[in-house]
């Protein structure tokens, strides 16, 4: 078979549970939060002084510190559900590779 049918049958990542999609999501609204901020500096300044660049702070110290929780949490599911699969795989080809017992 060809190798890069094989390779797009492997499973890369975990399902994403409730608790993973909502930090990627809060990672993500950060970030967009961010972008928005940066490019409405001027008028945020004139609205809020000098009260903006401390937004931009907060937002960006949020984001230093949720995306490693996240990697971490994300990576530590899919080596969890990759280590599960492999486990399931072996036990399923050693219950058929092993001999029978005449009886």
């Amino acid at each position: 078979m060809n190798i890069w049918l094989d390779f797009l049958k492997t499973p890369m990542a975990a399902p994403e549970t409730p608790g993973l999609r909502m930090l990627r999501m809060v990672v993500l609204s950060l970030a967009v939060a961010l972008a928005l901020s940066i490019a409405l500096l001027k008028p945020m300044r004139a609205l809020l002084g000098a009260g903006a660049g401390g937004s931009v702070a907060g937002l960006l110290v949020a984001l230093f510190v949720l995306v490693p929780v996240y990697v971490i949490r994300k990576n530590r599911a899919d080596d969890s559900y990759l280590d599960d699969l492999i486990r399931d795989r072996d036990e399923s080809a050693s219950a058929v590779d092993a001999p029978k017992v005449a009886g």
